[in-house]
């Protein structure tokens, strides 16, 4: 967790909190694609299932940042799931969860989603 200058937390989601010894090594660069348009291989999103990846290596990763009370809530909550359900799990899954019900939800609601109905009101 970093702080910005103007005092946001930042949390990297990745897979999780790496110690140094668990870290990846930092991969090779790829070279540009001259092909336009999606890899063939690649599922269109809408198609794929709205599941989280769960406890894996993941390659891909974003930068999100919280308040210093949401960054507050989402650790209370890693506790209490800890304390009171003895399920164990870093910050980074949380996170995946909570996008993959809110994407699922979506899916199902559209335009009366929850998403939709808490972004289109401001918050």
């Amino acid at each position: 967790m970093t702080t910005t200058p103007s005092g946001a937390s930042t949390v990297e989601v990745i897979g999780g909190t790496p110690t140094a010894a668990s870290r990846p090594s930092p991969r090779p660069a790829r070279e540009p694609s001259t092909r336009s348009g999606p890899p063939a291989d690649v599922t269109p999103i809408r198609a794929s299932p709205r599941s989280p990846s769960g406890r894996q290596r993941h390659d891909e990763k974003i930068t999100v940042y919280l308040s210093s009370g949401e960054l507050l809530e989402l650790e209370r909550t890693r506790l209490d799931l800890r304390a009171r359900h003895g399920i164990g799990i870093d910050r980074g899954r949380i996170v995946r969860e909570a996008i993959a019900i809110a994407l699922a939800e979506y899916d199902a609601n559209g335009e009366h989603s929850v998403l939709v109905r808490r972004l289109a009101s401001g918050h």
